[in-house]
């Protein structure tokens, strides 16, 4: 024996989700107005994204100062011969 009560919202539950799928709503824009959007799409716009950015920016500055490359010098100090 079913319960009718359950079987019914379990097939309402069912159908919302059959539903969001046809749901789908569509907005028409100018093709310049989309062709703009697109270009946005290549920048950084977040003024969040933008400040982290700099601060790491400035972090490899920081640390650029303080590397040095025994290898380069190597390469670029004359031997003398014995």
């Amino acid at each position: 024996m079913t319960n009718g009560k359950w079987d019914e919202q379990d097939n309402a539950h069912a159908t919302t989700y059959e539903n969001e799928s046809r749901n789908q709503r569509t907005v028409t824009i100018p093709l310049r107005e989309y062709d703009k959007l697109q270009e946005q799409k290549n920048y950084i716009t977040s003024k969040t994204l933008i400040d982290i950015i700099d601060n790491v920016e400035r972090l490899v500055r920081a640390l650029r100062k303080h590397i040095i490359r025994h290898d380069l010098e190597e390469n670029f100090i004359p031997k003398k011969d014995k």
